[in-house]
């Protein structure tokens, strides 16, 4: 039996001196995931068998981009699936690993192998212009009241005209543009993170929707910078960060979201 939390939820224990985008979508999710994730710091005891396909096609990705951006030749096939293997069991290493309904460890090898063989076709993998930066972590004070805003870019490239942001996402189906446009507020956050590395020169942001399915697809999807949405998702974060701060913790039920939550025995021992 897990035990309930002993310290009352109501007292405002934040000593983060970063908080990142991610980490505000979760609290927007549910206010007590965010309190066990980043104030309690409970380990994940599960993840998805999804969830761990994508990090390991990210790890296979950020192989191949390292190689090119040191010399190499790009990685071949064989090469990328031991990555995406490695990367595969150092997640199962910190937690189980469940499988849906129609996956088992046979239908992730298919699709591991799949997603790789379209991934080194893609342009994505040939990227235009010089890699300058794969997997970088920035940060800096956008946000007034705020601890500074902590952003991990997996690819920036340069060409002479743009540097230009790739944010690479797996998904269950393709990505219309219409979806990436109204996804675009993490990458225009990063946007002003990454401002410095190429000083006067513009700035176009991009996801790499990379697609889990028989015949996996690898698009890019250019995002349009808005400085009228930027500033709204500022506004909305400092609202998120006040009630964090104010220690305003709660369950937020959902059937989409809970069955899948790591932390469904905290949650249920939580006195309320």
């Amino acid at each position: 039996m897990i035990a309930a939390s002993k310290q009352p939820l109501t007292t405002p224990v934040v000593q983060r001196d970063y908080v990142s985008f991610s980490a505000i979508s979760t609290y927007q999710q549910c206010p007590l995931r965010y309190y066990f994730r980043y104030i309690e710091g409970l380990e994940e005891r599960f993840v998805s068998s999804s969830l761990a396909l994508g990090g390991a096609v990210h790890s296979a990705a950020e192989f191949h981009f390292n190689e090119i951006m040191i010399g190499n030749s790009p990685p071949d096939h064989d090469t990328l699936l031991d990555v995406f293997w490695d990367g595969w069991k150092s997640r199962a290493e910190t937690a189980e690993i469940q499988f849906g309904k129609n996956d088992d460890l046979d239908s992730i090898a298919q699709t591991a192998d799949r997603i790789i063989a379209a991934f080194r076709e893609s342009d994505m993998a040939k990227p235009t212009g010089s890699i300058i930066s794969v997997e970088e972590e920035l940060r800096c004070q956008l946000i007034p009241g705020m601890p500074d805003i902590l952003g991990r870019i997996d690819l920036i490239t340069e060409s002479d005209e743009a540097m230009t942001i790739t944010d690479l996402k797996t998904a269950r189906t393709r990505w219309s543009a219409e979806q990436a446009q109204r996804s675009g507020e993490q990458l225009m956050l990063y946007a002003a993170l990454a401002k410095d590395l190429a000083p006067g020169k513009p700035i176009r942001l991009e996801f790499a929707v990379v697609t889990k399915t028989a015949k996996p697809t690898v698009e890019t999807l250019p995002v349009t910078f808005n400085e009228r949405r930027v500033e709204r998702t500022k506004v909305v974060m400092q609202k998120v960060w006040k009630s964090i701060t104010n220690g305003n913790f709660y369950p937020s039920p959902s059937p989409m979201s809970c069955p899948g939550c790591p932390f469904r025995g905290p949650c249920d021992a939580w006195p309320g």
